[in-house]
């Protein structure tokens, strides 16, 4: 995810500079932000259902892993899981 989890067009129609092209099929490109990115203390039950049903949810986790995105939901991980696979 990237801070907003939607995808944007530039003026020629594709994907917006800078954003990973996995990104562009992504289920989470239909939602809003809230859902990869809670208020602390809130659910990410939403969030993980829907990365489970996504085709792109490896290259997420692998973004996000590799970016070190240390917040939100990515790849159908939340922060400490992530934090934990880094850990090992």
């Amino acid at each position: 995810m990237l801070s907003k989890p939607s995808i944007g067009t530039d003026r020629s129609g594709g994907p917006q500079r800078g954003r990973p092209a996995w990104q562009e099929g992504a289920l989470c490109a239909q939602t809003g932000p809230e859902f990869f990115f809670p208020e602390p203390g809130g659910s990410v039950r939403e969030a993980k259902a829907l990365c489970l049903a996504c085709e792109e949810r490896l290259a997420c986790l692998d973004y996000a892993l590799t970016h070190d995105e240390r917040f939100g939901v990515w790849g159908g991980l939340s922060e400490k899981e992530r934090l934990a696979l880094r850990r090992g």
